[in-house]
């Protein structure tokens, strides 16, 4: 009985639409309160499996380089591994000292790194999955809102490398979606028609048939434009 309530412990997960589980934690930026102390930001929470590992190192340096570029849409990073404080610092310091990849070099990680040796925080958002690996944390992702609410929630294997640009995409997708009450169609892309939610009733759903504004397909499929100035406007920090 206690195993199997430890099992259920170690791969439970958070939904979205939950609140961001709360933790503080000790991260090679010192220490945080989370999700209190990122209030009023958007925040990209991942996991990855372990210090010094290849395909770790190459999603580190392209989360350095894209920092600024996620800052000014309103968005932070924090990164976790179940291996200890120093350790994380070792490897940084390798990061910046020796690697090059895909041109980049001298990358320096300014995002914070938690230690969780205790796996106490891995255990709260699902990350540890024993099927995959029972000691190493999977590639999660959680985007959490302003509100401290998870919006979105992405998994990798241990094996594949997470796509950046998709990552990015999605945090602009969830703020123009909550923006301008429109909903975002596959591979949308700042500047691209968004999806007018479907018709209440018969009468609203002629109408929107004859809006000139909106294009509908059919009375269910509906879009319209969605200037890409006005959406970075909204979103990018200045």
């Amino acid at each position: 009985m206690e195993e199997q309530k430890l099992e259920q412990e170690v791969i439970s997960m958070p939904r979205i639409g939950d609140p961001a589980p709360e933790f503080t934690a000790v991260t090679t930026q010192g220490d945080i309160n989370f999700p209190k102390d990122y209030a009023g930001e958007w925040v990209i929470l991942f996991s990855h499996p372990a210090d010094f590992t290849p395909v770790c190192t190459s999603e580190f340096m392209t989360f350095a380089t894209m920092e600024e570029k996620f800052a000014k849409a309103n968005c932070k990073l924090v990164g976790l591994s179940i291996d200890g404080l120093y350790s994380h610092i070792a490897w940084l310091r390798t990061i910046k000292e020796k690697i090059e990849y895909k041109g980049m070099k001298n990358v320096e990680v300014k995002f914070p790194l938690i230690e969780d040796i205790s796996m106490n925080v891995a255990k709260k958002y699902g990350m540890i999955q024993p099927n995959e690996d029972s000691t190493k944390a999977v590639r999660a992702v959680f985007f959490i809102d302003p509100k401290g609410i998870i919006r979105t929630i992405i998994y990798y294997p241990l094996s594949l490398g997470r796509n950046f640009e998709e990552l990015y995409r999605v945090v602009i997708a969830l703020q123009a979606a909550d923006e301008f009450g429109v909903a975002t169609p596959a591979d949308w892309q700042p500047g691209d028609d968004v999806i007018v939610s479907p018709a209440g009733s018969c009468g609203s759903a002629q109408e929107r048939m004859e809006d000139s504004a909106i294009d509908c397909k059919d009375w269910f499929f509906c879009t319209k434009k969605l200037d890409k100035n006005l959406v970075l406007d909204k979103i990018l920090k200045k």
